[in-house]
């Protein structure tokens, strides 16, 4: 196909998904929830077909990974598995049961009596994503997009391709009262250059990916960006801390699942717990095979690999963990500030003054108090599911749920007036009085 045939392509794709956002944005939360459990059943129905596509992809990605292409990190994310799929489809019903993120009145301004303005959320319209690894990834994708009134263009990687394709059509077929073309799926590099030029038509893009590929998006269009970037998560086990709950927390962190961007990526330790904390946690990560690389400090008390300079600022997605000994709460803060990817950190602690100092003082978008770094998930969060998590600070931060694809406009119920009344040499005065009250088409509040 040549590459002016894949440009109009993907513009008929786009436009007609900005086609469906307008009709999307008509439908009542009852009607996007109907579409919500229709995805859920067909994917129930077909997990035998869509695991034999992400079969495929595996037994590719395998092949890659034996060659040195791919890594185990991204293998695992890409694998799909009855259980998963189920967790998928519970996902789909919990983004339904989710409170409609549409219709709310923000806030109430009586600008004059017979005059009142509300602020109401609305889609933000036409998303674009591009993600990479995880097929259950577009699933989440479509269906916070779709509890949100928004159209979306989903293009996930080439690893995927097989079960991103058999997922999209099932959500395409289930959904087919729905207005056409509110999910659309692209596939080739060259969709995605062209997708970016079109700044007319989407509305906001939401890279998944690496730093280097959320900055190679960012420069490339003048679209808005909300930027989903690696996770250098860090626990750091400061000198008040219960050293049996910081064992478990920095294991949990690291062990329980390490191919995701909130697992911890380094681990911070107070010298003066350095001693007793460090040989037990070493013993148990020991046992679970993870590999650590330590500082100078770290490898006085265990035997590990050394940590360059680059280990600070890696996500290993991996078995693998940076081991660090600080001297002071302070230096943690500067080494989180300095390497850290603002995604996720967390402060292991009794002392509840300490706790609040390092809070106050990282910034990431979640910084976490005697809990898992594993924590910050949409899911978990309770908001249904997310896009992605948002490292950046606008419009939205965090794991990003339906909030987050929403945006607000302005409806004023009037009763006649005109600005020349409070104009002119006599001007009426605005009253400008904050007020309960939600909005009612065609009528003002008593």
């Amino acid at each position: 196909m040549s590459e002016h045939t894949t440009e109009k392509r993907t513009e008929a794709k786009v436009t007609e998904a900005n086609s469906a956002a307008l009709e999307l944005a008509k439908l009542t939360e009852q009607e996007r929830n109907e579409g919500l459990h229709e995805i859920a059943d067909a994917i129930d129905d077909s997990h035998e077909e869509i695991l034999e596509a992400n079969d495929e992809d595996v037994e590719e990605a395998e092949q890659l990974l034996e060659d040195g292409e791919y890594t185990q990190a991204l293998v695992d994310r890409l694998e799909l598995s009855p259980s998963k799929l189920d967790s998928i489809t519970e996902m789909v019903r919990s983004v339904a049961d989710q409170e409609d993120p549409l219709g709310k009145t923000l806030a109430a301004r009586r600008l004059d009596e017979g005059l009142e303005l509300y602020k109401q959320s609305v889609p933000i319209g036409v998303i674009g994503t591009v993600f990479e690894s995880r097929p259950d990834a577009l699933v989440q994708i479509a269906a916070l997009s779709l509890k949100s009134g928004n159209a979306v263009i989903l293009k996930g990687g080439s690893e995927a391709a097989s079960s991103n394709r058999v997922l999209y059509e099932i959500i395409r077929e289930a959904t087919a009262d729905l207005p056409e073309g509110w999910a659309q799926l692209i596939e080739a590099r060259e969709d995605v250059n062209t997708l970016l030029e079109m700044d007319g038509s989407v509305d906001l893009l939401m890279p998944r990916g690496s730093s280097e590929f959320v900055s190679y998006i960012q420069d490339n269009t003048s679209i808005p960006v909300l930027g989903h970037t690696e996770g250098i998560c860090h626990v750091f086990v400061d000198t008040a801390a219960d050293l049996s709950m910081a064992a478990d927390i920095a294991f949990d962190a690291k062990v329980q699942y390490p191919a995701v961007c909130n697992a911890v990526e380094t681990l911070l330790v107070h010298e003066d717990v350095a001693e007793e904390f460090l040989p037990e946690i070493a013993s148990r990560y020991q046992e679970a095979e993870v590999e650590l690389r330590g500082d100078e400090a770290a490898r006085e008390l265990v035997e590990m690999n050394e940590a360059t300079e680059e280990d600070w600022s890696s996500e290993y997605g991996d078995l693998i963990l940076a081991v660090k000994i600080v001297d002071s709460l302070d230096s943690a803060i500067d080494h989180v500030n300095t390497y850290g990817s603002k995604h996720t950190d967390s402060i292991v602690t009794d002392d509840a003054e300490r706790a609040s100092i390092f809070m106050r003082s990282i910034d990431s978008a979640s910084v976490f108090h005697n809990a898992s770094t594993r924590f910050s998930d949409g899911y978990r969060f309770g908001l249904g599911a997310e896009v992605g998590i948002s490292t950046g600070k606008t419009h939205a931060r965090g794991p990003v749920g339906l909030e987050g694809l929403t945006t607000y406009k302005y409806h004023l119920e009037g009763s006649g007036q005109q600005v020349a009344s409070y104009a002119g040499d006599d001007p009426k005065p605005f009253l400008h009085e904050e007020f309960d009250g939600e909005w009612i088409p065609g009528q003002l509040s008593e």
